[in-house]
């Protein structure tokens, strides 16, 4: 590995031990003076942004993903704020999960404690440096960034900030690292890293993902690519339908969480589908449908590759299915586990629409969109997970814990014969 990578490795698995032990208080005040300097300094993140952005456009990037890259006076307010609303959450570290005193009279208790040292991989969103850094610093851990090529002056601005306003606070500077380095054996350093880093996050497309789990010795909790539904039951709301449909798909396309694929029921596409094709024609929205779909309305024809698809822009495929079952077999093919919705007004359709769907979140009667770290109370995400172990869903403060078992005696011995209390410790020798 590179001297410049093993430094700030060393320097972040060192911070993790002084940060691990802070309480509550110390971890707050540096998150507040973290979002506070972020507003008082955003012309130098915004400055700094509009070099990532001007480059993005000379190499052709597509809107979606500058939309992502973007930072605006708004945005870093909004990412400050995030910040704050982290400082105001319960602190994890030191929970008691579960506990009690077993019958030879130790005292047992499963504690909540930091991971340690968490790598993040993630593509070209900057927001995702601040998230990230503010959901590890309260639950105790230290992290080591490495964002794209692509927000590279915005990172190390970002980076930069935080790391001058935790100088003024207990909690240390160098709980929060950017991997230095533009090429990808930055990324194969990092990912290599077994000892120095504890647990790797992902976050981005499908690539990037399956990259980092098929290449990384650092044991990794995979964020999933958001091919996400919304079905339409026969007994929808069709003008509520509509409205969760546009929203889901329209209201920010280039994110995991929105929509990329509406399925209808054929009792109700007649008069459901020129609603929803005019509304989402209103919003730019380019349906790729299926022959059923284009019966009512402008239609590309939609492939295989569609219905795979996470567009993150202003496309969505369609289909018409003929019963709920057919509904869940499509997401089962196609869906990628993230987030899938039905809008209904029966609840035993919600109910088996729910039990049936194997996805880290599902949406009854209401948007995709709702499926976020921040919407669901957990102030900034670090990740949405779309595996099972050892996290699930949005990953906030909990997400970012392990657990330590402690256990507390009087001289207890484990013999053959049971448990053994010491007479070293007072007492007779008794035995349980």
């Amino acid at each position: 590995m590179s001297e410049e990578f093993l430094t700030v490795a060393h320097a972040a698995r060192e911070a993790a031990a002084e940060l691990a032990p802070l309480p509550r208080a110390p971890k707050d005040r540096a998150l507040r003076a973290i979002a506070d300097a972020l507003v008082a300094r955003t012309d130098e993140i915004v400055a700094a942004n509009a070099a990532d952005v001007g480059k993005a456009r000379e190499q052709g990037t597509s809107e979606a993903m500058i939309d992502r890259l973007r930072l605006d006076p708004q945005r870093v307010r909004a990412i400050a704020e995030a910040v704050r609303q982290v400082a105001d959450l319960p602190d994890p570290v030191g929970e008691v999960i579960r506990g009690g005193t077993l019958p030879n009279g130790l005292e047992l208790r499963q504690l909540r404690v930091p991971l340690g040292v968490i790598g993040i991989i993630y593509e070209g969103r900057p927001n995702v440096t601040v998230d990230a850094a503010a959901l590890c610093l309260k639950s105790g851990n230290a992290v080591l960034l490495r964002g794209s090529s692509s927000a590279y002056s915005s990172n190390t601005a970002l980076v930069r900030v935080m790391q001058e306003a935790l100088e003024a606070t207990e909690v240390p500077a160098g709980a929060v690292q950017l991997v230095p380095g533009l090429t990808r054996d930055s990324v194969k350093e990092l990912m290599r890293a077994r000892g120095l880093v504890d647990v790797l996050i992902p976050r981005g497309g499908a690539s990037l993902i399956n990259s980092v789990v098929e290449e990384s010795t650092v044991p990794v909790i995979e964020t999933g690519v958001g091919n996400c539904h919304v079905y339409v039951d026969a007994a929808a709301d069709l003008d509520l339908a509509v409205e969760i449909l546009v929203n889901a798909k329209a209201q920010r396309p280039s994110v995991c969480n929105a929509a990329e694929t509406f399925l209808v029921h054929a009792g109700v596409a007649a008069e459901f589908l020129p609603k929803a094709l005019a509304r989402l024609a209103k919003e730019g929205v380019t349906v790729h449908g299926d022959d059923r779909i284009a019966q009512y309305g402008e239609v590309v024809p939609v492939t295989e590759d569609d219905f795979l698809a996470e567009y993150l822009s202003l496309d969505i495929a369609a289909a018409v299915v003929d019963s709920l079952e057919d509904a869940v077999a499509h997401i089962r093919k196609y869906g990628s586990g993230h987030t899938d919705a039905i809008v209904t007004g029966s609840q035993g359709a919600a109910r088996r629409f729910v039990s049936l769907v194997d996805s880290a979140a599902v949406a009854v009667n209401a948007s995709t969109r709702f499926t976020d770290g921040s919407e669901f109370g957990f102030g900034a995400e670090i990740g949405i997970s779309t595996q099972k172990l050892h996290a699930r869903g949005p990953m906030g403060l909990p997400e970012l814990t392990s657990t330590k078992w402690v256990y507390t005696g009087e001289g207890h011995l484990r013999t053959s014969e049971g448990t053994v209390i010491s007479a070293c410790q007072g007492g007779e020798a008794s035995t349980v």
